[in-house]
């Protein structure tokens, strides 16, 4: 360790032993050497890659949370009137444009007027060619309109939003998925199920609805404000172990989310931790100066997980 970093360190533990920071701010401390490299981006064409069906998706998706306006914030009240504020049409295409840059060619978003309004904007105007796996809930009365229209808009594949999920298997309505699963189907495109309740794989593994791709939340649950559920709206992996341990039986391509408990971890364990214990792709929200560095984490994270336990099977 040089000396410029030595006493940064120094003053970083210094401080925060004097004025008892909080976790968040020793965390920011700790990252002063962790600054974003100026160095020119990998070449695109060689980011990892796997495959859903007949679509070659990049292992790092962009998730939609952060431009949707979105933010699981705790209790800061403020947080996502300030993402919607931060995240204008210009910023959502440039962050967009980033991703393809660096290797990222496939982002998750909602199905509303907003997110098909930006993504035709952006590729009229950008010549964008990111490709949008599209969230769908099931409304009551109609349950597959959401279904139809974000195919009619270009989504290359859909899947039945985690929250929806979690309640049809709760209230004991998988036939409700397995519908949908046949719906999304009808129009041509790949259908998978999400759910942040390890529960939902399991009832659609006992049913045999064998859907295209999960998408089900992951992280090590090591962060302060881990739950249980609720605290906060702070926790969206209640029982990592069991996922691990379920979803290294499950013969389908698995998308991890919430790798990074909402921004409690950092990437360099996030991405590591769902890669080595078996997400195929994984699915995480970036603001525009994030993109560069999670990308090249990804990409050393993918690399470095030659033994995982369950096989990549996407």
């Amino acid at each position: 360790m040089n000396r410029r970093k030595f006493i940064r360190r120094s003053l970083a533990v210094s401080t925060a032993v004097a004025w008892g920071t909080s976790y968040e701010e020793q965390a920011l401390l700790a990252q002063t050497d962790n600054a974003p490299s100026s160095k020119a981006p990998e070449p695109a064409d060689s980011f990892p890659m796997g495959r859903l069906g007949q679509l070659r998706i990049s292992r790092l998706i962009c998730g939609g949370n952060l431009i949707s306006g979105f933010a699981h914030s705790r209790d800061l009240l403020y947080v996502s009137p300030l993402l919607k504020h931060y995240f204008g049409d210009a910023k959502v295409m440039e962050t967009l444009a980033l991703c393809e840059q660096h290797g990222i060619n496939t982002t998750i978003l909602r199905l509303d007027d907003e997110t098909v309004r930006l993504l035709k904007r952006y590729r009229r105007e950008r010549q964008g060619k990111i490709q949008w796996i599209a969230q769908v809930k099931l409304p009551a009365n109609d349950p597959f309109q959401e279904i139809k229209r974000a195919v009619d808009e270009g989504a290359v594949a859909v899947f039945v939003h985690g929250g929806v999920g979690d309640e049809r298997v709760q209230q004991g309505q998988v036939g409700d998925l397995a519908k949908a699963l046949a719906a999304i189907r009808r129009e041509g495109v790949l259908a998978g199920i999400a759910g942040h309740s390890i529960e939902v794989p399991k009832a659609v593994e006992r049913a045999g609805l064998k859907p295209d791709f999960y998408m089900k939340t992951f992280n090590s649950k090591n962060y302060w404000s881990a739950g249980p559920m609720p605290r906060n709206d702070s926790v969206w992996e209640e029982t990592p172990e069991e996922t691990r341990s379920f979803m290294a039986d499950v013969e389908c391509p698995w998308i991890g989310y919430k790798v990074l408990g909402a921004g409690a971890i950092h990437p360099e364990q996030g991405f590591r931790y769902a890669f080595d214990h078996g997400a195929d792709f994984i699915c995480v929200g970036m603001f525009d100066f994030q993109v560069a560095e999670d990308a090249r984490i990804a990409r050393a994270a993918v690399a470095k997980a030659y033994n995982r336990e369950r096989p990549w099977l996407a």
